[in-house]
Parts: structure tokens; C-alpha cells; sequence
């Protein structure tokens, strides 16, 4: 039992890690066409998500920014959380 939950508890922080390290970039739907996906997570652009007026998306990586968005800011997994939680990504429920 204990050997059961020291590997869950491990299994827990290693996904936690990698979400730490990975990182987000918001690019304009017109960049899509640039994007070199054996770089990013992403395995095409119909698996991206794109703001509500489709005129964004975002790519997220781990380890080295790829060239291809080089010079754009770059958002922790907190940080892209609070982005695509605004308005511009998600629409509101009704109450």
C-alpha cells in the first residue's frame, strides 16, 4: 500500500514538473502556416485552440524556444492559464 502510493505521489509530481517547464507561445492565426510542428506539442493546426474571434492560437513547448518563434513572449503553464480563462478565449456562461 505504501509502495502504491509513493508511485502515484511520484507519478503526481512528475507530471507537475512538466508542466513547469513547459512553455506557451500566443501566435496570430495568420502565423499558423509557419509553424514546424515536430517542434511544439501540437501535432497540426486543427489540434490547436483559437481565441474566440479566431484571429489567435498558441503552441506550447518544453526545453529550447524553437526558432520559428523566436523573439515572441513566451508564458509559464499559471501564466497561459489566466490568458485563455479571459474573455478573449472562453466565453462566459450565462448565469
Amino acid at each position: 500500500m505504501v509502495l502504491l502510493f509513493l508511485q502515484i505521489h511520484l507519478k503526481i509530481k512528475q507530471i507537475t514538473m512538466a508542466y513547469e517547464n513547459r512553455k506557451y507561445v500566443i501566435i496570430n492565426a495568420s502565423e499558423v502556416s509557419s509553424v514546424d510542428f515536430s517542434q511544439v506539442n501540437e501535432t497540426s493546426a486543427s489540434t490547436l485552440r483559437y481565441s474566440l474571434d479566431d484571429s489567435q492560437t498558441f503552441v506550447k513547448f518544453d526545453g529550447d524556444t524553437p526558432s520559428f518563434l523566436s523573439g515572441k513572449t513566451s508564458y509559464t503553464h499559471s501564466e497561459i492559464r489566466t490568458i485563455l480563462s479571459g474573455e478573449d478565449w472562453t466565453e462566459e456562461e450565462p448565469e
